[in-house]
C-alpha cells in the first residue's frame, strides 16, 4: 500500500506540474498542444519569465526561458519492445552550458547521492548521469583523462582503440558551448587545458565525430542489451541527450548501435556514450523521468553518484524535501 500511494502521489505531482511565470500568469489548462504554449521570440526562447510543462502520461516535458529551451519526448517501439527518452536542448548565445555538478565540492569523489537530489541542490533544469568517474578513482582503476572546472583531476587512461569497456574515450565541454569527442589518449591533459575545456569526461566509446560513426568501436563494444545514456551536439547551442530503459516490461534495453542510430537521425555531428545501467538517469526539474527498478521490482532512483551533467537553473525546480 505504501508503494502504491507513493507512486500515485508522484504521478499526480508530475501530471499537474504546469507552471507559467510570465505576463500571462499561471496556466490552468494542462494542454499538451504546443499551440497552447506561450509564443517564443525570433531566437526561439521566451522574451521573459519561465514556462514548465510536465505530462508523464503523455511522455512530454518542456521548459522555456529567455536563455534555455528543453523538450523531452518518451519514445516507444514494439518490435523489439524498447522505450527511450529524447531530450532536445537549445541554449542562447552566451548562456551557461553543460557542466558537471558534484554533490560535495569538498569530498567530490567520496560523497554520493541520488542524481535527482544533486539536481535539486543546484536547481538544475535538466540533467543526466555522467561518467561515474568516482568509482574508478576510488577503486584505483584507470579513471581516464579527467578535468573538472578547468583543472586536471586524472591523467591515467587507456590506449587508443582499446577493447575494454568503458574504453575511456573523452567528451570535452568548452566555454563556447562546443562539445568535442576524442579517443582515450588522443590528447594530453595539458592540451585540454590549452583548449580551455571546462570539464572533460571519460567513458565512451564516442559514437559520432564530425558526422562519422565509430563503426569499429560500436561493433566491438556495448553489444549487449542494457540501459544507455548518450549526449550529442548538432551545433553549438543545440544538443540532444538520450536515455534508454532496460530490464522492464516496457523495454529490454538497447545496444550502442541503437543509440548511435538515434543520435545520428537527430542530427548530432558529435556524440558519446556515457555510463548506463542502473546509473542511467534523466532528470527534469529535479525529478527523474526514466524508469529504473530496484531488486524488488519497484520504481527507484538511479544509483547514487558523485556528479551529474546538468544545464540551466530555475527556482521552479522541485525542492529538496519533495518525494522522489
Amino acid at each position: 500500500m505504501r508503494v502504491s500511494l507513493r507512486a500515485a502521489l508522484r504521478r499526480i505531482c508530475l501530471c499537474v506540474m504546469i507552471l507559467l511565470i510570465c505576463t500571462a500568469g499561471i496556466a490552468e489548462d494542462p494542454v499538451a498542444d504546443p499551440a497552447a504554449w506561450p509564443p517564443l521570440n525570433e531566437e526561439g526562447f521566451l522574451s521573459e519569465g519561465e514556462f514548465v510543462y510536465a505530462d508523464e502520461e503523455a511522455g512530454l516535458w518542456r521548459y522555456c526561458s529567455p536563455t534555455l529551451w528543453v523538450e523531452i519526448h518518451r519514445r516507444d517501439q514494439t518490435k523489439p519492445v524498447e522505450r527511450w527518452y529524447e531530450a532536445e536542448i537549445r541554449l542562447a548565445e552566451g548562456a551557461d552550458g553543460f557542466a558537471m555538478k558534484a554533490w560535495s565540492e569538498t569530498k567530490r569523489w567520496t560523497s554520493l547521492n541520488y542524481p535527482y537530489k544533486i539536481a535539486r541542490k543546484y536547481q538544475s533544469v535538466f540533467a543526466i548521469n555522467g561518467d561515474f568517474a568516482h568509482l574508478r578513482i576510488n577503486q584505483r582503476q584507470r579513471p581516464g583523462i579527467l578535468l573538472r572546472d578547468g583543472k586536471v583531476v586524472s591523467t591515467r587512461t587507456k590506449a587508443k582503440k582499446n577493447s575494454g569497456f568503458p574504453n575511456l574515450d573523452t567528451l570535452a565541454i568548452l566555454p563556447d558551448g562546443d562539445l568535442q569527442v576524442f579517443w582515450s589518449n588522443e590528447k594530453k591533459p595539458e592540451e585540454y587545458e590549452a583548449m580551455g575545456a571546462l570539464d572533460v569526461l571519460s567513458f565512451g566509446p564516442w559514437l559520432i565525430r564530425d558526422g562519422e560513426v565509430n563503426e569499429a568501436a560500436i561493433k566491438k563494444l556495448g553489444r549487449e542489451k542494457a540501459q544507455r545514456t548518450a549526449v550529442g551536439m548538432v551545433e553549438r547551442g543545440h544538443y540532444f541527450c538520450l536515455v534508454t530503459e532496460g530490464r522492464t516490461k516496457e523495454s529490454k534495453g538497447t545496444d550502442l548501435a541503437f543509440v548511435t542510430e538515434k543520435m545520428q537521425a537527430l542530427g548530432c555531428v558529435n556524440a558519446i556514450n556515457l555510463d548506463g545501467g542502473q546509473s542511467g538517469a534523466m532528470i527534469f526539474m529535479g525529478r527523474q523521468i526514466n524508469l529504473v527498478r530496484n531488486q524488488k521490482g519497484y520504481r527507484a532512483s538511479a544509483r547514487k553518484a558523485a556528479e551529474i551533467l546538468a544545464i540551466g537553473t530555475s527556482a521552479l525546480c522541485a525542492p529538496p524535501d519533495d518525494p522522489f
